[in-house]
């Protein structure tokens, strides 16, 4: 799947799960908003971004994660009581598997938000996703996975 046509795909699944553009940055484009309640978690303030990756190795993982960090960071207020959580998806048709590792190692959790960079390969149309952690920090990591392929997965219909 091409990276426009995934954009188009799961564009819809966002819009129809209440996001709003947010803002647009040159590295990040569009980034999208939405809040809600987790039941192990509590409120959250969601944040996404999808990009093309076609041309990213490791360092421009973290770099990218890192300047989705600073837009959650902006846009979260500490006084809300929201827990930040955003979503980075890189979009990479067969994509090596140290930009793969880079992504699901990545310190998900600091200066209170929490960031996941994610990897769509775009060749096999699989989603990479962190695993859950067998202890502390669970709720937020299931909710990753349920989020990403509530939000990230394109529907049968439009893959």
């Amino acid at each position: 799947m091409e990276f426009d046509q995934y954009c188009e795909a799961v564009a819809e699944n966002r819009l129809s799960a209440g996001f709003e553009v947010v803002t647009e940055t040159e590295l990040l484009g569009r980034v999208w908003h939405a809040t809600d309640e987790d039941p192990t978690v509590g409120d959250i303030s969601l944040f996404t971004a999808v990009i093309d990756a076609r041309e990213h190795g490791p360092d421009e993982v973290t770099e990218a994660a890192d300047a989705l960090r600073h837009v959650v960071t902006e846009h979260t207020s500490p006084d809300n009581g929201a827990t930040p959580i955003g979503y980075l998806v890189l979009v990479v048709p067969d994509p090596p598997s140290d930009v793969v590792d880079a992504a699901t190692s990545h310190t998900v959790a600091e200066r209170r938000t929490n960031v996941f960079p994610l990897v769509y390969d775009a060749t096999s149309e699989t989603l990479h996703t962190h695993p859950v952690p067998r202890l502390k920090g669970r709720g937020i990591y299931r909710r990753q996975i349920d989020d990403a392929a509530r939000l990230f997965e394109p529907s049968a219909d439009e893959a």
